[in-house]
């Protein structure tokens, strides 16, 4: 007789499971990968600095657009009725004939209807100047939000760089941790063939012990390192993600540095403009010493009746100009003064950008010596881990054959350790001295 399995559940008879279909294995979902493009522009849609540089520099854009406006003469169509008390006489209005007189002198007649098209236009250098230093301003604020951007692409290129040689970092210390692990076996088969003392075993392990805290100290590390960049790519920084780390770009010459650094740096351009700007405040202050020319033009209807004609066929449509020069006399030395102050601005403008332009020629040395420097170590700490590596190999086959010690053993592990370490250290200081180059120079 054939036997059947049973599983019990709940509300349901007993049923055989060979008579169940097993449920289907899920795969993993993969984990998205996050280049350091994608990751920048990740970065510069959550960042708040960067989002409200942007909002200074759109603003500053729409500044520059109404001062260019107020060139322009202005439209306004004016309506309006006006009721006055009348004082019980009557006066003589012109063609229309008698109308009866308001009690306040100032208005035309008991009944006013206003209705015009009303055109204004003011000339003047203050005008002309205010134009301009709203683009001045709009330039320092497109400077500005450059360096925002710059700023916060070397906060992302920080941290994704060293997330990446945290991950690195967790790789050899694994690796470290499964060469003591190995190295205890071999010391405890020596042991047990008697071709080694019991010490051999214990200093493997007292190995061992310490390379498990190093390869849990690392994934720390890592995981911080990872929720670090994440506040920057996510709406939840707990999502897991993986990085592709982009191909080492060559360093360029030093020449090629400095002509794309007088042309692309922001802070340079930042402080030529905020120099521009303060000249353009001295004329604007220099223009209260000049009149201004007002002109207006107005064309519509300003009579008793809301009409194109009326009594007597009187037309009442009709216009009116006027042009005034207002010409400054006397203003207590307040525009004086105000000279003197847009003077003493423009004064620290001019220090501000000296002092850009020696701290420019600086980064630019520091930082060519040290991507320089970075850039030639990477081939002497290469050839220190195979060097390493092939000395811990060695030295393992020296101690199998009983012509070496423990400590050798050791020792070997730990300085393979140490140059794997500098390796991913080195890897990312040569990243992040390119990287600096290139926001100094404006090519990423």
């Amino acid at each position: 007789m054939k036997k059947h399995s049973f599983i019990l559940c709940t509300g349901l008879a007993l049923a055989p499971m060979a008579s169940r279909p097993l449920p289907a294995q899920q795969a993993p979902a993969a984990l998205p990968v996050i280049t350091l493009d994608e990751a920048l522009a990740r970065a510069s849609n959550s960042e708040p600095a960067y989002a409200a540089a942007q909002a200074a520099s759109k603003t500053a854009a729409l500044d520059r657009s109404i001062a260019r406006s107020a060139l322009l003469p202005s439209i306004t169509y004016h309506n309006a009725y006006q009721f006055t008390q009348a004082n019980g006489s009557t006066n003589q209005a012109g063609p229309s004939g008698s109308q009866s007189s308001p009690k306040f002198i100032a208005n035309n007649a008991v009944h006013e209807y206003s209705s015009q098209g009303v055109v204004n236009e003011t000339l003047g250098l203050g005008q002309l100047n205010a134009v301009a230093r709203a683009s001045a301003a709009a330039a320092v604020a497109n400077a500005e939000l450059e360096i925002s951007r710059r700023g916060l692409t070397a906060t992302v290129v920080t941290l994704f760089y060293s997330a990446t040689t945290a991950r690195n970092k967790v790789q050899v210390e694994q690796r470290a941790a499964d060469e003591a692990t190995s190295f205890v076996n071999l010391t405890t088969n020596r042991e047990a063939a008697r071709e080694s003392a019991h010490a051999d075993v214990l200093k493997a392990q007292l190995t061992q012990q310490q390379r498990q805290r190093d390869l849990a100290d690392a994934s720390l590390a890592a995981e911080k390192a990872r929720l670090d960049l994440a506040v920057l790519l996510f709406p939840d920084p707990r999502t897991p993600y993986d990085l592709a780390i982009p191909p080492a770009k060559p360093l360029p010459t030093q020449p090629e540095i400095e002509v794309a650094a007088k042309t692309g740096n922001p802070e340079l351009q930042s402080a030529l403009a905020s120099l521009r700007a303060a000249n353009l405040d001295i004329k604007a202050a220099q223009s209260a010493y000049l009149p201004d020319l007002a002109l207006n033009y107005t064309y519509g209807i300003d009579a008793e009746q809301f009409a194109v004609n009326g009594p007597g066929g009187v037309r009442n449509l009709g216009y009116s100009a006027s042009a005034t020069l207002d010409i400054p006399i006397w203003d207590w030395f307040s525009t004086q003064h105000k000279i003197k102050q847009t003077q003493i601005l423009r004064d620290s403008a001019k220090v501000a950008l000296t002092s850009t332009q020696r701290t420019l020629i600086a980064q630019l040395e520091e930082f060519y010596n040290e991507a320089s420097l970075s850039e030639r170590q990477l081939t002497s700490l290469q050839l220190t881990v195979d060097t390493a590596r092939e000395s811990l190999r060695l030295t393992r086959l020296r101690y199998t054959a009983g012509e070496s010690t423990v400590l050798e053993v050791v020792d070997a592990q730990g300085t393979l350790t140490s140059a794997e370490l500098a390796l991913a250290d080195g890897n990312v200081r040569y990243q992040q001295a390119l990287a600096n180059l290139q926001l100094l120079t404006g090519t990423i």
